[in-house]
């Protein structure tokens, strides 16, 4: 009998969870209640920063390896004068984004050379488990400052998927649109069939994402440019998406140069390699 009861609760248990998952899928939605903070870092800073966020709520992390694609010139300019980084993605109540900001503003120095740079972006949906829990970790007295102000975006993540091997074009023909630098993946493509028929090319399993922050004026002729090298109608059968960013802390990645200046980089790296070889 006692154990009838416990099967019966084990049941009952996971359908209130499927119920929570659907309406909460909608409140997440509409709400906006989860930011997702994106950390492209030093590997000794990768750690660090994940401990930061949880010293301010509950979060969820995911790290990965990654490469850092600008040139040493750009790199020591931005701050990011090691190529190997770490990405960091933690999902994380929206009203601890202020709070979470601050501490890795005061506790990361993301202004000094070699830090890196984080940022966020927003979500329209989460899993409501997963969401419920995390802004259970953050009181309703910690909003971003109590009412909120609508502030005029100024950065976009601009991200590539193409062929493996084809991220330095991709990322050459960045440049020459303005882009300073970026940050590259690997990946793989999964369950891709329906769509490979629907646009009438086949995908490439093993894929580079290009990962580049931009300023909003310059992100048109960036992903054109991109698109131009190395995107599906090309031997890169690149794929390129953009997403908002709200908040941004650290100077990798976001300079935006003309293609004058970026030309003047160019001569000047040339002359240097030259003057090495000397």
């Amino acid at each position: 009998m006692e154990k009838g009861k416990t099967v019966l609760k084990k049941l009952q248990s996971k359908k209130s969870a499927r119920a929570a998952e659907r309406t909460g899928n909608g409140a997440a939605e509409r709400g906006g209640n989860l930011k997702a903070l994106v950390g492209i870092l030093s590997l000794r800073d990768a750690e660090k920063l994940t401990e930061l966020i949880n010293a301010s709520c509950a979060a969820l992390s995911y790290e990965a390896d990654a490469k850092g694609t600008a040139r040493s010139s750009v790199l020591d300019y931005l701050g990011l004068g090691e190529t190997d980084k770490k990405i960091v993605v933690s999902l994380f109540p929206e009203r601890a984004e202020k709070a979470v900001l601050e501490e890795i503003r005061e506790n990361m120095s993301l202004y000094l050379a070699g830090k890196g740079i984080c940022f966020t972006v927003p979500l329209t949906g989460a899993s409501a488990i997963v969401a419920n829990a995390l802004k259970k970790s953050v009181s309703d007295t910690e909003k971003n400052g109590g009412k909120k102000v609508k502030k005029q975006r100024e950065y976009t993540l601009i991200v590539t998927a193409m062929q493996k091997g084809f991220a330095e074009e991709a990322m050459e023909a960045a440049r020459t649109a303005g882009a300073a630098g970026g940050t590259v993946l690997t990946a793989a493509t999964l369950g891709d069939k329906k769509a490979e028929q629907l646009i009438g090319v086949t995908l490439q399993k093993e894929t580079d994402v290009l990962l580049i922050l931009a300023k909003n004026d310059g992100k048109d002729a960036i992903t054109e440019a991109i698109l131009k090298k190395v995107g599906l109608k090309t031997d890169g059968g690149g794929v390129v998406f953009t997403l908002p960013v709200d908040n941004l802390v650290g100077v990798g990645g976001v300079g935006l140069r003309s293609p004058e200046k970026t030309a003047e980089e160019d001569k000047t790296a040339e002359e240097d390699k030259t003057a090495d070889a000397e």
